[in-house]
């Protein structure tokens, strides 16, 4: 389970990695888009749009299907929650490791200040 999740996490990471390729997502939260309507939209050949499309698909991002000629693109039924959870563990870890320094630089001004004084006197 453990190292499912990670390959997934990375897979899901290097995914979110590139602009385009958030790019694409956002679009598709949008609505429904062919491969040629990306690459269109995106200023990119349909080869490099598809590999965008490839790496979000391995991801669980994107769901293709292809009816015809053309590939339709999707959101994928994987949503970012465990994505989400990993980012907010470290967020949290993040946010306490900030409050202990606050702690730190306010005693260290309090020292300062009364060290201040002492000199004076």
């Amino acid at each position: 389970m453990v190292q499912y999740m990670k390959t997934r996490l990375d897979a899901s990471f290097a995914a979110l990695s590139d602009a385009t390729r958030r790019g694409v997502l956002e679009q598709l939260g949008r609505g429904d888009a062919s491969i040629t309507e990306l690459a269109e939209k995106f200023h990119m050949t349909l080869t490099g749009m598809k590999k965008h499309v490839g790496v979000l698909e391995q991801a669980g991002l994107v769901a293709t299907q292809k009816v015809g000629r053309v590939r339709t693109c999707k959101l994928g039924l994987s949503g970012l929650e465990e994505e989400a959870v990993w980012i907010e563990r470290y967020r949290q870890l993040w946010d306490a490791r900030f409050d202990e320094l606050d702690k730190v630089v306010e005693e260290l001004k309090r020292k300062e200040k009364v060290d201040g004084r002492k000199k004076r006197e």
